[in-house]
């Protein structure tokens, strides 16, 4: 793998044998590029294609769940529901001991706080706070509570007042921090401070970095609640046929999924979360990495599947009028159930609250979801909310210092990193000729057409101080409702297709705009230089450049929770990877070439670009060389760092079971392979 040969003197440059002033050109239009802002004529094309793409799941969903026609049918229907389920989940770990310590133990006047750590895996403890009330008599009904996105997980005033909001009426509640919150920050320095902003920072950082070995953190987290089931059951104070769970938004993504995924619950009450994937999709709202299983989407599940899983057990789905998750969704969902739970005579067991106010687990929720807890449970007539007294957060530690990490604890990244490292002893090795079918599969590319992808030719604009002085533009459509911007550079104006004049051509694949870095990556000008009998082309694939989305909210692309990411992390919903699909617009192009004539391609890929360059060298046979600037070293340095520099749109799912990307360098040798300048995991420079 050679590094790339020195820089050439510009004037040398000449793609095809016409000349053109390249000094002048350069003085007038270089200087005039500088401020141009880069080309996007198709911001809205990204998000109108998922959008298309979940309402195809959605009725999908709805197809199957129309053909349910008496109970024994909604019998079946549930029996596969809960499989697909448990497919997008994946296999649960072993129950190992929980190795429970209480830790303190705070008296209030009727109840009990415990302050409780379990492990939910081998090193992996969980900080919880148990509510056992002390003027009852046993036993007593038990609910388990899980936290939304608060920085003080447990701690927090709404999570704090409708554990202790339960107590007083007779209830034993064990609420638990999430990971990434409360007592469970994963990144966290010596002295306890924070390495990251916010909760959902956390939740990327470890959950988009977790796929890359086969993990979902949505799994991990819901192992955590059932970990916090089987400890509640130890208790001789709980009633075990009477046990449920709540919680709100980050806590309502999870009762909702404990729904779907464990059988012992007797009721539950799921708050601010449950709408559909496709209100979500259009109102662009994005979602973290827990809160999206794989493969969902393509198998046609909805929020309301996971709740149909505990039928016809009593659910009340609690909403708000004014939330982000969109009202509407909550309704459509509660109809479904509703329909669901007619056919087993229970449609008194599904209920719908919806308050008045904004996102959160007001006190109208929270009395809400104790009326409908007594009447299942006939524990307290109270209908509203007892006298609460909030505690400090030190009050409620389980730890010493707030921080179970202080303590030695594994963190999420550990495991990633571990099983990254048991991975590559195990994965079977590869070579170029079972490589092409490993990397379809991972990719999950679907198959091309025979036939040469449609075009637009598109109308040339004012000179944008390119390598050579005209360039054509054809919109190229991989699939329907995708077009991939390239452009065509020559010495002259050109405005039909591409000249069918040669066999050779260039193919650059961007990293973040074509229209940008023709005007700034050397490494074009350098390969325009040595080849001057070809033709020059660049693509901007989809979701950068030409097609960089503008959504959830204003210029968001590059916020770890932004519109790249909200794409990437459906795309995986989706059961195709967002890296897949850039892929396949690479192909797509050079199927487009091939049809113009060109069936030798120099492919020079860079940066993000240079993944999808990666694959697409591998798996077309016009590749005959290929150029990688700025490629990633490997996927295993991404899975074996605490914290890394790669958006989750360039990693893949389950990708270390099959190959690495060393893998793929080493079966293009045979294309003269060259590597220039790899990014490590933080995106610089290896060695840097």
């Amino acid at each position: 793998m050679n590094a790339i040969h020195s820089r050439r003197h510009f004037l040398r440059l000449a793609p095809m044998p016409l000349a053109f002033p390249v000094l002048d050109f350069l003085a007038q239009d270089c200087r005039a590029a500088e401020s141009m802002q880069p080309l996007n004529r198709f911001p809205r094309m990204v998000h109108e294609y998922f959008v298309n793409q979940v309402q195809i799941s959605a009725r999908r969903g709805e197809r199957a769940f129309s053909k349910v026609t008496d109970e024994t049918q909604a019998t079946e229907y549930l029996k596969k529901t809960k499989a697909k389920i448990r497919e997008c989940f994946g296999p649960m770990p072993e129950r190992t001991p929980l190795n429970a310590q209480i830790t303190g133990v705070v008296e209030r006047d009727g109840y009990q706080i415990e302050k409780l750590i379990y492990e939910s895996r081998p090193g992996f403890p969980v900080t919880a706070n148990l509510y056992v009330p002390t003027n009852r008599k046993s036993p007593m009904p038990g609910v388990v509570g899980t936290c939304g996105h608060s920085q003080n997980g447990k701690a927090a005033e709404p999570y704090q007042a409708f554990a202790q909001g339960l107590a007083r009426q007779g209830y034993v509640c064990l609420i638990y921090d999430p990971i990434g919150q409360g007592e469970r920050s994963q990144y966290i320095d010596d002295d306890g401070h924070l390495r990251l902003n916010g909760t959902v920072r956390e939740h990327l950082m470890c959950g988009n970095q977790q796929f890359l070995v086969g993990e979902f953190l949505g799994t991990w987290r819901a192992w955590d609640g059932i970990r916090a089931l089987d400890y509640l059951l130890t208790r001789d104070e709980v009633d075990r046929n009477q046990v449920g769970v709540t919680g709100n938004s980050g806590g309502g993504t999870m009762t909702t999924w404990l729904c779907g995924l464990e059988s012992r619950w007797s009721m539950a009450a799921p708050g601010c979360f449950v709408t559909t994937f496709a209100h979500n999709m259009e109102n662009e709202l994005p979602a973290d990495t827990e809160q999206c299983p794989p493969k969902s989407l393509a198998l046609g599940l909805d929020h309301a599947d996971f709740l149909a899983a505990m039928a016809p057990k009593p659910i009340v789905i609690l909403a708000k009028e004014r939330d982000f998750f969109d009202v509407r969704g909550a309704a459509e969902a509660y109809d479904r159930l509703r329909r669901l739970y007619a056919f087993f005579d229970k449609e008194d067991q599904i209920s719908l609250f919806t308050g008045p106010t904004t996102h959160g687990y007001s006190q109208e929720n929270r009395e809400a979801m104790y009326r409908w807890f007594n009447q299942v449970t006939r524990v307290c007539d109270a209908t509203s909310e007892p006298e609460l007294t909030m505690e400090a957060d030190e009050t409620l530690w389980c730890t010493a210092k707030g921080q179970v990490g202080l303590q030695d604890a594994k963190k999420v990244f550990d495991f990633t990193r571990e099983k990254s490292l048991e991975l590559a002893v195990k994965r079977d090795p590869v070579n170029a000729d079972t490589l092409p079918d490993k990397v379809r599969e991972v990719l999950k590319l679907k198959p091309r057409l025979e036939a040469s992808p449609p075009y637009r030719v598109l109308r040339a604009g004012p000179k944008r101080g390119y390598p050579l002085p005209y360039n054509a533009t054809y919109a190229v459509e991989t699939e329907p409702g995708i077009l991939a911007l390239v452009y065509m550079m020559s010495n002259e104006r050109w405005y039909s297709r591409p000249p069918q004049d040669t066999e050779k051509a260039i193919l650059y694949v961007s990293h973040r705009s074509s229209d940008v870095e023709l005007r700034t990556e050397a490494l074009i000008r350098e390969t325009i230089e040595d080849e001057p009998d070809a033709r020059v082309f660049s693509v901007d694939v989809r979701g950068v450049g030409e097609s960089q989305p503008n959504t959830c909210g204003n210029n968001t692309f590059d916020d770890p929770y932004g519109c790249d990411y909200f794409y990437a992390i459906h795309s995986l919903m989706l059961d195709r990877p967002y890296l897949g699909q850039k892929t396949y617009d690479v192909l797509r192009v050079l199927d487009f070439l091939k049809e113009n004539g060109f069936t030798q391609i120099h492919l020079v890929g860079k940066g993000w670009g240079a993944l999808a360059a990666t694959f697409a060298g591998l798996l077309s046979n016009s590749v005959r060389q290929i150029s990688l600037k700025n490629a990633l070293t490997s996927y295993a340095d991404v899975a074996e760092h605490k914290e890394y520099n790669w958006p989750l749109a360039t990693l893949l799912p389950d990708v270390l079971s099959h190959f690495d990307l060393p893998d793929c360098y080493r079966a293009l040798q045979s294309k003269s392979l060259r590597l220039i300048e790899p990014w490590d995991a933080s995106g610089e420079p290896l060695g840097r």
